[in-house]
């Protein structure tokens, strides 16, 4: 959101070099308010990135607060797929199949779920492109496909045009039959499963995949080190409590 030309002039209010207090009518305070900024430019700019700054500050502290009140749908949802379900440590993934960045994190996502059985790994499908994103994420919520999440997943990750003819040839390498998967992914239950991972994460103010919650920890994007770095800070304290 752009600060608006009120907030600009205000702020290049102090940056004038009025004399004493010289009062000045609308339309003069309007004119030096102009001539400034079109002599200095990188004022407007300036603003614009204080403005997102406090922002995206503000985001992440009602993001943190939000991340105790929404724990149990966060971790707990049994709707939700989970690899490692006896894990100590919980990572939570919000992910598009159509997403480039959480095609590079996946190969990473399933080494770590084989390498790591004390993370308890919860998928959130997270569909934000439309179209074949949303067929993915039915599909594979479907009774039909679900016992087989990990698998599809991988093999959605790496397709690199994952469009519905390739959705179907996948569900049938796996043994799935892609019409059954897909009636089935149409249900009310699937729908509402997913309006809700969408709702809970506008309240993490979740908006780009793929992105990670590990205890009070948002990890966005394919920052896997950032990510292992969570895990082993989560692990620490668990050891701690435990």
């Amino acid at each position: 959101m752009l600060p608006s030309l009120r907030h600009i002039a205000l702020g290049a209010t102090a940056l004038l070099a009025l004399t004493g207090c010289q009062k000045l009518d609308d339309a003069a305070f309007g004119q030096r308010v102009r001539a400034y900024l079109l002599e200095h430019p990188e004022v407007i700019q300036e603003a614009v990135e204080k403005l997102q700054e406090k922002q995206q500050a503000e985001a992440a502290k009602s993001a943190q607060a939000n991340l105790a009140k929404y724990r149990k749908q966060l971790e707990q949802d049994p709707r939700d797929f989970v690899a490692n379900p006896d894990g100590g440590v919980t990572v939570v993934e919000f992910f598009d199949y159509r997403c480039g960045y959480c095609k590079l994190a996946a190969p990473e996502v399933l080494q770590l779920i084989e390498e790591n059985p004390d993370v308890r790994f919860v998928f959130k499908e997270f569909p934000i492109f439309g179209g074949e994103s949303d067929l993915a994420a039915q599909v594979i919520l479907s009774p039909a496909a679900k016992p087989k999440t990990k698998e599809i997943y991988a093999r959605f990750m790496a397709e690199k045009a994952l469009d519905e003819a390739a959705i179907d040839r996948i569900l049938r390498e796996v043994g799935v039959d892609p019409a059954v998967a897909k009636a089935g992914g149409k249900s009310d239950e699937v729908q509402k499963q997913l309006q809700d991972v969408h709702e809970l994460a506008g309240q993490l103010h979740i908006n780009g995949t793929p992105a990670f919650v590990v205890g009070d920890t948002i990890v966005s994007g394919a920052d896997m080190a950032a990510l292992r770095r969570a895990i082993a800070e989560a692990r620490s304290k668990t050891m701690k409590t435990g």
